[in-house]
Formats: C-alpha cells, sequence, structure tokens
C-alpha cells in the first residue's frame, strides 16, 4: 500500500499535526516526538526516486555477482565466504530471524514509532540500496498506528542488531505487534486488519531492517525533548527560589559573565533574567547579602553546562535522524557501494552521557538551594519553613525526598560500560551502549520533575513567609500561583507526597515552562 507522495518541505510539515513529510534531510526531534505521538507520515516523491536509483545499482551487483557485504556475502565473520546464488533470495528472511534475539519487557512503544519514524527518514537517503517498498510499507505501519513489539534489551549500540530483528520480524508477519488500542495481535493478523501482507524482503532489505541505529535514535529524541523541557523547569525553580531567598542576582550581570565567556552561561543567565523581569531584587538594597551560597549564585554556570551539553547532544541527534548508519552504503552518484562504519554512534553516546551528567550537577544545586531556604541561619526564616513553631516540622523532612530524588539521578546517569567486544569471533570489537543513556534520560527526567515540583513548594512557602511581603515578577507569579492550586502553604504538617506528584505532573505538561 503506496503512501501518497507529499511535495510540500520544510516547517509547513509542522502546520499539519497529523502528518509529518520525511524526505532524508530535514527530520527534527519535535517531529520524531509527534509521529511518536501518533502523527502519520508521508514520503517525499524525490527522496523515493533517490532510493529507486540506489537499488538499481544493488540489482546489479547481485546480478553481476559482485562481492557486497551482506547482499552476496555471508554478515559477520562470514564476510569473507560467498553467498551462494540459491541462497540470496531467502538470506534477508535468514538474516531478520537470526538476529532477534532481544529479551525483556516491550519498548515503549511511542519509542519504537520513533525508530521508524526515524528508519523510514533514513531509508530515503538511498544509502541502503533497498526499494522504495520498503520506506512505504513502514510508513504505513506507523499510519496506521501498528507498532512492533521489540523487547527492551539487546543493542550494545553497533546498530540496534537484536531491536532490529524483533522489528524486522514482524515485517515479515512474525511476531506481536501493538494495535492502535494498545492490545498486542500477532504481526500477520495485525497487518491484516490494515490491508497489509507481510513483506517480502529481498537481497539486502534484510539487512537494513535490523543493522541500523534509529531505534536509540527515536528513543533520544524523545528523551532529549523531555530533558529540554526539564532544564526550563529548573530554570524556573531556580528563580523562584532566588525570590524566595533574596537573592543577589549580580552573577547574572552580563557584564561579569563576558568575563569568563563559558559555553551555555550566557543563555542560561538570559532566561534567569527573563523570568526575575521587574524583580525588587535589581535594586540596590534589596538582597539580603553581598555574596549567597554558590547554588544560588553559581546557577547560571550549572544551568549553562546543561545548556551546552543540550546542544551537543541536538547536534549529535541531528546526525541520526538525518544520516544513513547503513553499512554497506550505495552511492548513487559514482554507482559504488562502500563499506564504512557509519553504524557506530559514539558521538551520540559521549553527548548524551554528558548530558546526563550535567543534569547531576543541576541536581545537586536543587537540593542544595532548597536545603539553604529551609535553614533558618541561612534564609533569615523559620527553620524547615514553619508557620506551627517548635510543633511543627514543616518542610524540613521534604529534604530527604530532595536528597532521594538526587542521588537516583546520579545513579541513572552512571556512564555506560565501555570495553573491547568479543561478537562476531572478535571481529567487532568495539561497542557503544548508546541506547543506555538514552533510557537514562527518561528516568531522569521523571526525578528532574519531581525535585523541580520539591523546590517549587520549598520557594513559594519561603515567598509565603516573607515580610515585607514579596512582589513577584509577573512570569514567576503565575508559576506561584499554580504552585498554590496543587500545593496549599503549609499551615500545618500534612502529607506532601501526592501533592509534589501532581505538580511535576503539571510541570511535565509545561506549567514551568518558560
Amino acid at each position: 500500500m503506496p503512501l501518497t507522495a507529499d511535495p510540500s518541505h520544510g516547517e509547513s510539515a509542522l502546520k499539519n499535526t497529523n502528518t509529518i513529510v520525511l524526505d532524508g534531510r530535514s527530520l527534527t526531534t519535535a517531529r520524531v516526538l509527534a509521529v511518536a505521538n501518533g502523527a502519520k507520515v508521508s514520503l517525499k516523491t524525490e527522496a523515493l526516486e533517490t532510493m529507486a536509483a540506489a537499488r538499481r545499482i544493488i540489482d546489479q551487483a547481485v546480478e553481476q555477482r559482485l562481492p557486497v557485504y551482506g547482499v552476496t556475502t555471508g554478515l559477520g565473520p562470514r564476510v569473507t565466504q560467498a553467498m551462494p546464488a540459491e541462497s540470496i533470495d531467502t538470506f534477508s528472511l535468514n538474516t531478520i530471524r537470526g538476529r532477534a534475539h532481544a529479551v525483556g519487557a516491550p519498548l515503549d512503544a511511542r519509542w519504537v514509532r520513533a525508530g521508524m519514524a526515524v528508519r523510514v527518514n533514513t531509508l530515503l537517503i538511498g544509502a541502503a540500496g533497498v526499494r522504495p517498498e520498503l520506506a512505504h510499507f513502514l510508513g504505513s505501519c506507523l499510519n496506521a498506528g501498528l507498532t512492533p513489539l521489540v523487547p527492551e534489551t539487546g543493542t550494545i549500540g553497533v546498530a540496534d542488531l537484536a531491536w532490529g530483528g524483533a522489528l524486522g520480524r514482524c515485517v515479515i508477519g512474525e511476531g506481536e505487534m501493538i494495535m492502535p488500542d494498545g492490545t498486542r495481535q500477532p504481526a500477520q493478523i495485525a497487518l491484516a486488519s490494515a490491508n497489509l501482507a507481510p513483506y517480502k524482503p529481498q537481497p539486502r532489505e534484510g539487512l537494513a531492517l535490523v543493522s541500523h541505529s534509529t531505534i536509540t535514535a527515536g528513543m533520544a529524541a524523545i528523551g532529549w525533548m523531555q530533558i529540554q523541557q526539564c532544564y526550563e523547569a529548573a530554570q524556573t525553580a531556580a528563580a523562584l527560589s532566588m525570590e524566595g531567598f533574596r537573592s543577589n542576582l549580580s552573577p547574572l550581570d552580563p557584564r561579569v559573565l563576558t568575563l569568563r565567556p563559558q559555553p551555555g552561561q550566557a543563555e542560561a543567565a538570559s532566561g534567569l533574567r527573563a523570568r526575575l523581569a521587574g524583580s525588587a531584587l535589581f535594586n540596590d538594597g534589596e538582597p539580603r547579602r553581598l555574596q549567597d551560597p554558590l547554588s544560588l549564585r553559581n546557577v547560571a554556570q550549572v544551568h549553562g553546562t546543561v545548556r551546552a551539553t543540550l546542544d551537543f547532544a541536538g547536534t549529535a541527534l541531528d546526525s541520526e535522524l538525518n544520516g544513513a548508519s547503513d553499512n554497506p552504503a550505495v552511492l548513487p552518484e559514482p554507482g559504488i557501494i562502500l563499506s564504512n562504519g557509519g553504524y557506530l554512534p559514539p558521538h551520540l553516546c559521549v553527548s548524551l552521557t554528558a548530558l546526563s551528567q550535567s543534569l547531576v550537577h543541576l541536581a545537586a544545586l536543587q537540593v542544595a538551594r532548597i536545603s539553604k531556604l529551609l535553614f533558618k541561619r541561612f534564609s533569615g526564616l523559620s527553620d524547615g519553613l514553619s508557620f506551627a513553631g517548635a510543633e511543627g516540622a514543616g518542610l524540613g523532612p521534604v529534604m530527604k525526598t530532595a536528597e532521594a530524588l538526587y542521588a537516583e539521578i546520579a545513579h541513572a546517569a552512571t556512564p555506560p560500560p565501555i570495553y573491547p567486544g568479543v561478537s562476531a569471533d572478535g571481529l567487532e570489537d568495539v561497542q557503544t551502549h548508546a541506547a543506555i543513556p538514552a533510557k537514562a534520560l527518561f528516568a531522569i527526567a521523571v526525578r528532574l520533575r519531581q525535585l523541580s515540583a520539591v523546590e517549587g513548594i520549598v520557594a513559594a512557602q519561603a515567598v509565603d513567609l516573607r515580610e515585607p511581603a514579596v512582589v513577584l515578577p509577573q512570569p514567576l507569579q503565575a508559576v506561584f500561583n499554580t504552585i498554590r492550586q496543587h500545593c496549599p502553604p503549609l499551615q500545618q504538617d500534612r502529607s506532601l507526597g501526592a501533592e509534589i506528584d501532581a505538580l511535576a505532573e503539571q510541570i511535565k505538561h509545561g506549567a514551568f515552562d518558560r
């Protein structure tokens, strides 16, 4: 069932939230997220023509019995063995079945949809040398809401081979697929429900279905979007803490920041100043101290590091979303097929790991700021920000929740192991485990939202206790009102867990966005 090729291009594709145009070169994280959330896709005509041209080169190689890895030769340690002519037609099926070894609970269906969108987009580059029909088929599955069931563990970051095997099995009518209503069905029944017959892969197409890094890339794209929002939420929570603490804002002055132009800090400071625009803290005599604790004084430096690593990871993601991870690769213009290393994503792995590590620094600052607001010797307010006096603990015990969240963030951000590999009889002796930091982004995001909720609640309590009353700038007043809708001032001790979770859910939906 071919898809209707869409002649439109660029940002116009985003105006229709129901359809994202894929062309092999302009996929963004926002578009990946849209497809993950159910948007349909259409394929650019010119890209399909590029695929067809590349496919003719593969067909010629097969006809002439030229040595092409995974097409007319074996895979891995069998690369030196020529493929018998009678086996070429069945080799694609064997390639899929022989790599479908992932185990565990299913990956989130949205992650798999994201990976499929990236795979369709990268097939449109033409380097895989597959027929346009394969891109059409995967796009039709996306548009029908059919998602291959892919177990969670199996990739080592040298192409997502075991994940690709699970995806490929569903394409050929084996395995299970997740239906639009979330139920699971045998792949053949699921495909039939959308009037799709199981795909019959030709030479090179089995390898194209299993050997790519696009599930990791799609998952990382969604995680990156979530962390981007967590960064903005932490910026807002920090600004509210500055109001509650009555901080000195001189560290946010652009003139002093230019003395040491650390990457990202100017952007972070600009975002903080925008949130604090109109604050009395910019006036002489309003801040309580000449120099605040580092968790308040160094927000621009630490948050700037997160901003810089977000950009670093964003650059790596752009290469993954719009680059070919296929080996061998077809170059249609000179008409040649070259072996290459494009399936290895160390840039993505390192940048995601750096992003996770920067978030540990951000979370540590949040915990430290919360503690400074909670203790009288720093805040000048009652211990625990209690209204109730000695008989009330106030918000003091929530410090334990904040520290527990920090510890789990730090644990999730642990770098993946890197070691000399032993796969394929030692031929495939390098790996990246890029999926580990990609998955970690989601665990970190959940806890960062909860930690920003805790900081917001504590900062709002400090604002309420200040005398004379604090007049918040408009951006922060709106955030303060949201906090108070879900967490009234703590006049007497009560359980706050549900309120923290409720506010974290609001943060997930943009309540702390700039």
